[in-house]
């Protein structure tokens, strides 16, 4: 009997190309097969709007707008403590001065923005741009002010970068829940039993690179070719903990807050 191929829509980030490797290469035990499609999470949150792929990552500051589309799984999400965005510029300054400014976001979409207009409502001229041009166009003065996820919070200091505010110490403080950055969700129509087989593939992938985390070193290398090891390794120890493995019920809530609450308008 033939296995169904489902697509998978993943980011080329350490932690997920970690989190992954054993599911995309067959490692774990699932009645389907997989083909990765590794993209930048703006991009995946555009395409989940078509439902493009059977299974992808999305920022949770995206669920809203595809939940009719899409269903969140408990296995594989990116979140927890200390793992928020953050805002750069060339100087330190209060983050209601730095949002006067032009700023530089990585999407509409994700979490980092959703976070932002939460902390900072009276926001001016955004820029849309791929997330790791971001600190570049800070540095360049091309805009005023960078909003960082990803690696980019390890290596902004690199540029003659300060922070001047961490998105995550904001919501921690504000809600006592973990920051939800990103899950894995189903489309819909995968129907209930290939769903939940899916979270557990995904599952016990998660589990598989924590029990063999050298076994996926060449292929995490392979999409952070611009990162060194040690980079790589905080980012992932960072981005893939227990919360990879199941959202548990701060994780339910963490996200169940942030997809409702609404920016207040000043």
């Amino acid at each position: 009997m033939t296995r169904p191929l489902l697509t998978f829509g993943y980011s080329p980030c350490p932690n997920d190309t970690f989190a992954f490797h054993a599911l995309s290469h067959g490692l774990v035990d699932m009645p389907f097969a997989v083909r990765p499609v590794l993209l930048d999470i703006e991009e995946l949150n555009r395409r989940a709007h078509t439902g493009e792929f059977d299974l992808t990552k999305l920022s949770v500051g995206a669920f809203a707008a595809v939940g009719d589309r899409y269903r969140l799984l408990r296995s594989g999400a990116a979140l927890g403590h200390g793992v928020g965005p953050l805002v750069v510029a060339r100087s330190v300054q209060s983050l209601d001065r730095a949002m006067r400014g032009r700023v530089a976001i990585p999407g509409r979409e994700t979490t980092a923005f959703r976070l932002l207009r939460l902390a900072a409502p009276d926001i001016g001229e955004v820029e849309e741009m791929r997330y790791d041009h971001i600190l570049d166009a800070v540095s360049s003065g091309r805009v005023d002010a960078g909003l960082i996820i990803h690696e980019s919070r390890f290596t902004y200091e690199q540029h003659g970068l300060v922070r001047i505010a961490d998105l995550g110490d904001w919501w921690e403080r504000d809600t006592g829940l973990p920051v939800p950055l990103a899950g894995i969700c189903a489309r819909h129509d995968l129907g209930d039993t290939l769903t939940l087989a899916a979270e557990q593939a995904i599952r016990a992938s998660v589990q598989y690179s924590f029990d063999h985390p050298e076994a996926s070193r060449a292929y995490v290398r392979a999409h952070a070719q611009e990162m060194s090891d040690t980079v790589c390794d905080a980012h992932i120890a960072l981005y893939v903990n227990a919360h990879s493995l199941d959202l548990g019920d701060d994780g339910q809530r963490a996200i169940e807050r942030l997809v409702t609450a609404s920016p207040i308008t000043r």
